[in-house]
């Protein structure tokens, strides 16, 4: 198995010891058919199943992976069914969430509500800490490829700026609201995001007087604010509630990877608009301080039938293919 390495160069953020207020709709939380599955995707910001009920068993293709870039992934997604159109692939299905990955391999299962998917899954994306952990418990079929790189993050606001940030030391403004992902259930995107907002203040060239990036993180998450309300929390998978909380909830601001703010301008916009963390909206230069992080695809060991093994290599190749970089660069993203 080939391995990966990441090399860490940013500073350790100081401690957050606040606790954010969860930002999530008012729903009525209906009653489960049966006991709650784990992992779970349940999320009222987006994943609601409540009247789809039953279990998809027994797939051909099951893909486990981070959710963030699924605007590339679904360009690329009817490739990979044309290739079996003689013998078309029963439930090819992805799952686009934070890494719930062991858990699908523990449980044999994923719930969405009133909905379960009793398939392990063949392929998975995900990060390095995450195929770190695959392959210490010898769970990866092969190499491991790099997929796909980010451009850093920017701050996501409502459409017209109405709060005027212009970049991460105006989070501390009095009467701006940053939701950041769950810290319990995405704790690895979590800290990516404060890591950003910590190291680009850290290095700014031009801080603001008398507030240091250590004063930043106490005024945003650490309580030192007249503000009743300063931080919040997605309550469960990012690349939907953050802009749901912009948008809808009581968040003005959320420090979010590019290309998934691209995606929210594009998808709405007039409900968002773009702050660049370097560079501008349409040429993105990430300021010093900023993590570009990488994501990887790899096979998992299991005693596959031979059209899911087929399924299994057909998806990988696509994913490694020049299809797929077009799709990645159309949508923000590039390869390593």
């Amino acid at each position: 198995m080939k391995h990966i390495e990441e090399v860490a160069t940013l500073k350790l953020i100081p401690a957050i010891t606040g606790t954010p207020v969860i930002d999530a709709p008012m729903v009525l939380e209906w009653p489960l058919d049966g006991a709650a599955l784990q992992p779970s995707l349940h999320n009222p910001t987006s994943n609601m199943l409540y009247d789809l009920h039953g279990t998809l068993d027994d797939s051909d293709l099951v893909l486990s992976t981070e959710g963030n870039y699924h605007m590339a992934l679904r360009e690329v997604w009817p490739l990979v069914l044309a290739k079996f159109k003689d013998d078309p692939l029963r439930n090819a299905l992805y799952t686009t969430s934070p890494p719930v990955i062991f858990q699908q391999l523990q449980n044999g299962v994923v719930q969405f509500d009133n909905l379960t998917l009793r398939s392990n899954p063949s392929v998975v994306v995900a990060n390095k800490i995450v195929m770190d952990k695959l392959g210490a418990a010898n769970l990866i079929q092969g190499d491991i490829h790099p997929l796909y790189q980010d451009r850093g993050v920017v701050i996501l606001v409502k459409y017209g700026n109405p709060k005027k940030i212009t970049g991460v030391f105006d989070l501390g403004k009095k009467g701006v609201r940053l939701v950041t992902p769950n810290p319990e259930l995405e704790p690895g995107t979590y800290q990516n995001y404060c890591d950003a907002i910590y190291n680009i203040a850290k290095s700014a060239d031009r801080p603001p007087k008398k507030f240091t990036a250590e004063q930043l993180i106490d005024t945003v998450f650490n309580g030192a604010s007249d503000d009743a309300l300063k931080w919040l929390a997605g309550p469960r998978i990012h690349h939907r509630d953050l802009p749901w909380s912009v948008a809808h909830g009581r968040a003005d601001a959320a420090v979010i990877l590019y290309h998934v703010g691209l995606h929210a301008k594009r998808a709405f916009p007039h409900l968002f608009d773009i702050v660049p963390l370097g560079g501008s909206v349409e040429n993105p230069q990430p300021l010093p301080g900023t993590k570009i992080d990488t994501r990887f695809v790899a096979a998992i060991q299991g005693e596959w039938t031979t059209k899911q093994n087929a399924a299994q290599q057909a998806l990988i190749e696509t994913l490694l293919s020049e299809d797929f970089t077009q799709a990645l660069e159309a949508h923000g993203l590039r390869r390593p």
